[in-house]
Formats: C-alpha cells, sequence, structure tokens
C-alpha cells in the first residue's frame, strides 16, 4: 500500500511534464529519421558513376563546395579590399555636385520640339504655353541662323533649314549635350498637341534595358511591306540605349539615304543599321494617336480614340492648339474626379469593416484626420476674419484690412462654398450670397487650411419664393502634391567676408567676438575674411588724435595679425551721428566686388563654421538672400536667480528664445545689393533721410525680386546683453529695439517666479 502511495504521488508529480517529455521524445525520433535519409541521399549522389548530370535549362550552374556560380555574382556581396600604392602620392577624390551623378541616375524624360522659321512665333509658342512646362525638360530646333527667340524658350539654330540636315543635327546634338543624362527622347513637331502626363506615365511603364522605337508605325512607300517608320507628326519615343547605338551611324545615313522626309530618314537610318522597325505597342502600352480632320471642333470630339490619344496631328493654328489643350485638359480633370469618387468609395466601404466603424471615415474621406493635440500648447488657433478686415495680423496688431492673397483667398472660398450648395440642392433650391457674418480659418501642417464659414444667404425655390438664412460650412484646402522647386546649384567653397560695425558701446563684447573668430574660422582655416566698420561719433572723431576710442580693438586686430601672418583685417572708419545700416553698406559695398559674399554681424555674434556653410548654401546669387533669425539667450539673473548655473548645452524652450525683432544678421551678395539699391536711389532721389528708416532687409524686401529666406538659426547663438537703442533712429526701428530688448529678458515663467518671489518678500 505504500509503495502504490508512493508510485501515486510520483505519477501526480510528473504529470503536468508528461506533453513536454512527449514533445521532446518525438522531435528526437523525427530528427533521427530525417538525418538518416539525408545522409543515405548523400550516399547514392557520391557513389553515382560517371560525370555530374548537366543542370537543367535555365538553372544557374553551382561550384563546388557550395558556393554561387556565375549567374550569383550580383546577387551577394563582395567586400573590395583597400589598397593604396605608398609610391604614389595621395590624391584627394573629387565627390560629384549630386548624389545621382555618383550613383549613375539619369532623369526620366527629355523632349525636342522641331520648328521652322514659319511657325516659330505662332505655333512652337503655344506648345510652349500648353505642355512645355508638364515636361521636365524640353528645348526647340530650328535651321534659322541667329533667330529671335520668344520670351520663356530654349531654342537651337543649326543655321541649315533642310529638314534631313535639320533632323541630323538635332539627333547630333541630344546625343552629345543630353544622350548620358535621361532614359527616354521624345521627338515632336510644333504642329503636334502631346498630353504631357499621358507621355510621362508612358515612359514609366517602358523597361529601359530595351532598344524602343515607338510611336505612329507608317509603311514606306515603295518599299519593304514589313519595316514601318514612326511618323513624325504624331511624335516617337527613343530609348537611350537605341540612341547610343545609332549615333556611330548617323554620318553613313546621311550620306547614304535620300528621303524627303526627315522622319522616314531616321526610321530608315534605325531599320538599315539598327535592324528596328517602328511599333505602335510595346510591353503592354499603346501609342494612341488621333488624326485632326479640316475644320475640326474639339468641344465637340466624344469618340473614345480622340479621348485615349497621346499625341494629335495635325494642328493648323495657335487658337486650335489651346482648344485641344482646354478640351484634354476637361477631360483629364473629369478622370481625376471619377477616380477620386472610387477612391472615397473604397475608403467609406473598408472603413466600416474596422473596428472604429463608420465613425472611422474623416472628412473630407480620403483627407489626413485634423491634428490632435496632446497638450494645450500644441493646440492650433483659429483666425477670424471678414470680406472686410482680418483679426490676426502679421505685424501683431489686433485688426487689419484684408488684402492681397488674403482677399482673393477669402473671396475664393465664399464663392466656392456657394457653389457647393447649390450643387448640392439644385435644383430645389438656389442660393445666393448676401453677407459673410464670421470666418475661421486655421493651417494644419497634417491636412491644409481649415475655412469655417457663417453665411448669410438667400434661398429661392423653383416657385420664386425666396428665404433669408444663416448656414454654417466647413471647407478644406488640402495640401497638394509636394513640388521641388529648381535652384540654382551653390557650393560650401564660396569665401565669406563678415562686415561688423562697431560703436563705443560695443567696445565690451569685441574681444570675445574677435576671440570665436579665430578660434572657429582662423585655427580651422575657413575660408572667411573679415572687416571691421569703425563708426566715430562726430565729438570723438574730432579728438582722435588725441584719444581713439578704438584704440584697443586695433590692438588687438594688431595681435591677430602677428598670430595669423597670412590674414589682413582691414577697418574703415566713419564719422555719423545716426549709424543707418544702409548708409554703412553702402561704404562697404564700393570697396569690395561685385561677387563678394557679405555676411553682416553683430558684435553679439558668434561666429562658427556650421552657420557659415548654411549662409553660403542659403544665398545664391541673383536669386536669394538669408536673413537669418538668432538664438537670444535670457538673462541669467532672472532665469536662474542664484538658484543654478548655466549648462553649457542652451535648453531652448528654458534659457532663451529667437529674437524674430533683430534684422542685424543678413548674408546677401554684393551685385544683389547694389541692384537693389540703385532702384531705391531711383525712388527716393535726394532724400537721404529716408535711408535712417530702412534697414538692408527693407531695401531687398521693397527694391528686388529676389526671395528673401527668413529663417531660424540655431546655429547662431548669442549671449544676453541689454542693447543700447538708438533715439536718433526712425520711430519703427527703436520700437523693434525696444521689444527685442524686453522680450529677451526672460520667458513668462521666469518673470512670474520673480513677481512672486518680489510680492513675498515685500511682504515679509
Amino acid at each position: 500500500v505504500a509503495a502504490a502511495m508512493r508510485l501515486g504521488a510520483v505519477l501526480s508529480a510528473l504529470r503536468p511534464a508528461l506533453p513536454l517529455l512527449l514533445g521532446l521524445s518525438l522531435g528526437c525520433s523525427l530528427s533521427l529519421l530525417r538525418a538518416s535519409w539525408s545522409h543515405g541521399a548523400a550516399e547514392e549522389r557520391c557513389l553515382a558513376p560517371g560525370p555530374p548530370a548537366p543542370p537543367a535549362r535555365g538553372a544557374a550552374p553551382e561550384a563546388a563546395e557550395g558556393r554561387p556560380g556565375p549567374g550569383h555574382e550580383d546577387f551577394r556581396p563582395r567586400i573590395v579590399p583597400y589598397y593604396r600604392d605608398p609610391n604614389k602620392p595621395y590624391k584627394k577624390v573629387l565627390r560629384t555636385r549630386y548624389i545621382q551623378t555618383e550613383l549613375g541616375f539619369h532623369e526620366r524624360l527629355f523632349v525636342a520640339v522641331l520648328t521652322s522659321k514659319a511657325t516659330l512665333n505662332t505655333l512652337a509658342v503655344a506648345v510652349n504655353k500648353t505642355v512645355a512646362h508638364h515636361f521636365p525638360r524640353l528645348l526647340y530646333f530650328t535651321g534659322l541662323r541667329s533667330a529671335k527667340v520668344p520670351h520663356g524658350m530654349v531654342l537651337v539654330a543649326h543655321g541649315d533649314e533642310r529638314p534631313i540636315w535639320l533632323m541630323y543635327e538635332t539627333m547630333n546634338y541630344i546625343h552629345q549635350h543630353f544622350g548620358s543624362d535621361y532614359d527616354w527622347f521624345y521627338i515632336m513637331q510644333d504642329d503636334t498637341y502631346a498630353q504631357a502626363e499621358q507621355v510621362k506615365a508612358l515612359v514609366t511603364h517602358l523597361s529601359i534595358n530595351q532598344d524602343v522605337y515607338l510611336g505612329r508605325a507608317e509603311e514606306f512607300i515603295g518599299g519593304d511591306e514589313q519595316a514601318r517608320y514612326c511618323h513624325g507628326g504624331f511624335g516617337y519615343l527613343l530609348s537611350r540605349s537605341l540612341l547610343l547605338k545609332l549615333h556611330p551611324h548617323l554620318d553613313s545615313c546621311r550620306n547614304e539615304i535620300l528621303s524627303v522626309r526627315p522622319d522616314e530618314w531616321l526610321g530608315r537610318c534605325i531599320i538599315d543599321f539598327l535592324g528596328i522597325t517602328c511599333v505602335s505597342q510595346l510591353q503592354g502600352q499603346h501609342y494612341h494617336t488621333y488624326e485632326l480632320a479640316k475644320n475640326t471642333e474639339p468641344e465637340k470630339e466624344e469618340e473614345e480614340e480622340f479621348q485615349a490619344a497621346l499625341a494629335v496631328h495635325p494642328v493648323s493654328d495657335m487658337t486650335l492648339m489651346y482648344r485641344l489643350h482646354k478640351q484634354f485638359s476637361r477631360i483629364q480633370l473629369d478622370r481625376v474626379y471619377q477616380e477620386i469618387e472610387a477612391l472615397q468609395m473604397q475608403i467609406r466601404n473598408l472603413t466600416a469593416l474596422t473596428p472604429a466603424g463608420e465613425a472611422g471615415v474623416t472628412w473630407p474621406v480620403g483627407i489626413n484626420a485634423p491634428f490632435l493635440p496632446k497638450s494645450r500648447f500644441e493646440v492650433i488657433s483659429w483666425d477670424y476674419f471678414t470680406e472686410q478686415h482680418l483679426f490676426s495680423c502679421a505685424d501683431g496688431s489686433p485688426k487689419c484690412e484684408l488684402s492681397g492673397a488674403s482677399k482673393a483667398d477669402v473671396s475664393e472660398i465664399i464663392e466656392s462654398a456657394v457653389e457647393q450648395l447649390n450643387r448640392l440642392y439644385q435644383p430645389l433650391l438656389r442660393f445666393s450670397k448676401r453677407q459673410l457674418l464670421n470666418g475661421y480659418r486655421r493651417f494644419d501642417p497634417t491636412r491644409g487650411m481649415e475655412y469655417t464659414l457663417d453665411l448669410l444667404l438667400e434661398a429661392a425655390t423653383q416657385k420664386g419664393h425666396s428665404h433669408v438664412l444663416a448656414k454654417r460650412v466647413s471647407l478644406v484646402r488640402p495640401l497638394s502634391k509636394v513640388e521641388i522647386i529648381p535652384m540654382p546649384y551653390v557650393t560650401e567653397a564660396t569665401r565669406v567676408q563678415l562686415v561688423l560695425p562697431l560703436t563705443v558701446q560695443d567696445l565690451d563684447f569685441v574681444a570675445n567676438f574677435l576671440d570665436m573668430f579665430a578660434m572657429n574660422t582662423l585655427d580651422t582655416h575657413d575660408n572667411a575674411l573679415l572687416t571691421l566698420l569703425f563708426i566715430y561719433h562726430p565729438y570723438d572723431a574730432q579728438r582722435v588724435g588725441q584719444v581713439d576710442v578704438f584704440a584697443g580693438v586695433k590692438a588687438m586686430v594688431g595681435e591677430l595679425e602677428k598670430r595669423y601672418a597670412e590674414v589682413k583685417i582691414p577697418w574703415i572708419s566713419v564719422k555719423t551721428e545716426v549709424p543707418s545700416q544702409v548708409k554703412l553698406m553702402d561704404i562697404v559695398s564700393k570697396k569690395h566686388p561685385v561677387d563678394t559674399l557679405f555676411f553682416l554681424a553683430s558684435v553679439w555674434t558668434e561666429i562658427n563654421m556650421e552657420f557659415l556653410n548654411r549662409c553660403r548654401m542659403n544665398t545664391i546669387s541673383n536669386w536669394q538672400v538669408f536673413f537669418p533669425v538668432h538664438f537670444q539667450e535670457f538673462n541669467p539673473t532672472l532665469v536662474y536667480r542664484g538658484e543654478q548655473t548655466a549648462s553649457s548645452n542652451t535648453d531652448f524652450l528654458r534659457d532663451g528664445h529667437f529674437d524674430r525683432h533683430s534684422f542685424a544678421e543678413a548674408c546677401f551678395y554684393n551685385s544683389d545689393y547694389m541692384t537693389a539699391r540703385t532702384k531705391l536711389a531711383a525712388d527716393i532721389l535726394d532724400r537721404d533721410e529716408v535711408l535712417e528708416s530702412m534697414e538692408v532687409f527693407d531695401v531687398f524686401l521693397h527694391y528686388s525680386g529676389l526671395h528673401l529666406f527668413r529663417a531660424v538659426e540655431p546655429g547662431l547663438v548669442q549671449k544676453y546683453t541689454l542693447r543700447s537703442c538708438n533715439p536718433r533712429l526712425s520711430e519703427e526701428l527703436y520700437h523693434r529695439c525696444v521689444l527685442s530688448n524686453l522680450e529677451g529678458l526672460a520667458s513668462r515663467s521666469h518673470l512670474a517666479m520673480a513677481l512672486f518671489e518680489q510680492e513675498q518678500a515685500n511682504s515679509t
């Protein structure tokens, strides 16, 4: 009985582990069986007599010891050891301007338009106004000599109007200048209307590894029935690989092939030397065309062949070109609306199956949901407006007149709201606007501009009855496709000329500025120079022979020039009571070349290489000027109140703010400043007192067509100091200086704590 009890106790203890033991036993048994089968198969393969069997067709050969054969070389990474010959001098590797050049990427599509003397100022201009801006790169080719180029067009003149010669020179030019930059080349005439978006979509679905000659295939007159050439009137597409193979034979084609039509000549050249004929369908893609009849009305064309056409020919005049563009734009817009409706329906159907159900559908359907703030500091505020005024102004004033782009925006939104209401309720009701009662708008970075309008409307029925009612509507102007703005190429190797104006009040901060300049530019051999501008008060200028207020600064400059023998720091002395920024720049501008890149600095600026590089990259000659917003540290007495010391790393949320009232720092080219200054001089004539109320920023803002790039700059950090505001300056500049001093004291929380402690101290 005792033994039975002990056995029962053991079994009860092992019962939870029985599934684990059974699983381990079964797994070990299956592993032993699989190992024995694999061993038997290996032995049979090794003992098989005769040479090894060849691999199956299409299979890649495998090398010995399990290493991949030649077919796998592109799929296995290889480590290439670096070796440099010690006997050869080290040469610095030159990197390309853009990463796509270094990686061998090509642009997608290049378009060439063949034009003539008779159509250059008519049909070619119509092509340029309708579809040219939809293509990434488009050039016009003509046989004229020294032709006058219409505005906004890039024209290549070959100097020979013979059609075959024009085609020959065009193909040579395209190969020489663009053969290595583009994957596809589209050749068309100026009497052809091409749907740019459809052509761009076509090339995205074609493989670039094939020799492609795609267009409207036509038979040669009296030639081979199987050979075809692409009709030039409907345009044709050439691949880069075909162009590279064709170029060596162009001279032979010019001498050996006789033809009247340039498209036939090119087609015969491609067929004879490359054996490639024109096709209208390739890789599942069709090149649809439509031939216009005389006196065609594009608005009445409803044939499916017309609506699906990539190219339409012949276009007889400019008016017909514009009408075709309008009709195809309407067709494309209707297709887009249909696709949007289909996508919205799919979104509704799929959202109903999600855990959130129909409540998860956002409005408008397909647009991102509104931004949900996680705290009160992230709440996006609404701006109130009426049809005449805006109650959230850029200058901080509570009310300003609605004008310019804001007025056009409000008018368009109101018209769109009334139009949508009529589309929704017609023919039962017809709405007309009487008045905008209230308007609210805000910009949501996740979806776009949101509007809420309270409209006073007059609703009229079909029987002629009318009634006035108020209606609240909500609208969204969604963010559209992000477009990269083309910018000229700039380099970080440009020399920066620092200009530092100094007054008597700045003498205490000059030493720190020069130390930072020497450490961050001279020691690092950065391509930057410094010019000092000594601003003497008339009283100090009279006593400069006895007491020079800037003698200490000049001594520090002398020490720097001794320490750095190759460095020269010039200075310019100016006598004035009102140190106008524009007048000072006039003096400096005349003493430097026109291609000089200026950085107008302040004595509190701490120069560093990071900012100088951004100054070079953000300033583009004849295109853009850069006005950085420096980071201003708060008053440490108010921020820390003797309890803690400032850390070396500035806390941007606690220890300072970006001073948007200061325009003291600026990066611009001398040529751009001189151009804007010339326009200013013609405007003010001899009224030099106007310059005292202006800064360099105002000159570029009002008298140049350049882009003004105003952005926060974390690389420019200034220590706290109470700036002296000159009352002789204009009221606006003086007010801006005072605001900068006040907002630079401390944050609201710091000021509140200081007042609280002061009240507690006074109460005790």
